[in-house]
């Protein structure tokens, strides 16, 4: 069964470097906007509660190191990801979560607005397999309480991105 949130758009246009991407790669994609709690324990499970979706079809975005270089994840919101998956699927040896500082000077989001999207500093991304079993998935775009949904294959186009096994 195929999820659906409409989009919702406020009187203020919502323009951030990922809008700005994805707006110039010609994709079909639409903007949701969500009042964001930074008091949820899983932030992306509240969006996807507060749009009425499966949180399995909202993505977080991580911002991860692995041998010391960065990495941007993408996988479900109700999940976790794991370390040695994620250093197994590029041929790693470890891989650990980039502190909340690096994260934010490396993408030019804050937490809880992280997009893999127009990143200041690209590097490369991994999506979890699990997210093209959907015909839409929902990702950050760019700000607090706002997701852009897309095609997953849109999403790895647009980000150049792998997917790999990458779930605990």
């Amino acid at each position: 069964m195929a999820f659906n949130a409409a989009p919702h758009f406020s009187l203020m246009a919502k323009t951030t470097p990922a809008t700005l991407i994805l707006k110039r790669s010609g994709i079909v994609f639409a903007l949701h906007e969500y009042a964001y709690n930074p008091e949820a324990d899983q932030r992306g499970v509240q969006a996807a509660e507060a749009l009425n979706l499966p949180p399995d079809c909202v993505l977080k975005t991580l911002m991860t190191e692995i041998d010391g270089k960065p990495y941007c994840v993408i996988i479900p919101s109700d999940k976790q990801i794991s370390m040695k998956k994620l250093a197994h699927a590029v041929q790693g040896k470890t891989a650990k979560m980039m502190s909340i500082p690096a994260a934010e000077r490396s993408t030019g989001y804050h937490v809880g607005g992280i997009s893999p999207f127009g990143q200041k500093r690209a590097v490369p991304t991994l999506l979890a397999q699990e997210a093209l079993y959907h015909p839409t998935i929902y990702i950050n775009a760019g700000h607090r309480g706002l997701l852009a949904s897309l095609s997953p294959q849109d999403a790895l186009t647009i980000l150049q991105a792998q997917t790999a096994d990458l779930l605990g």
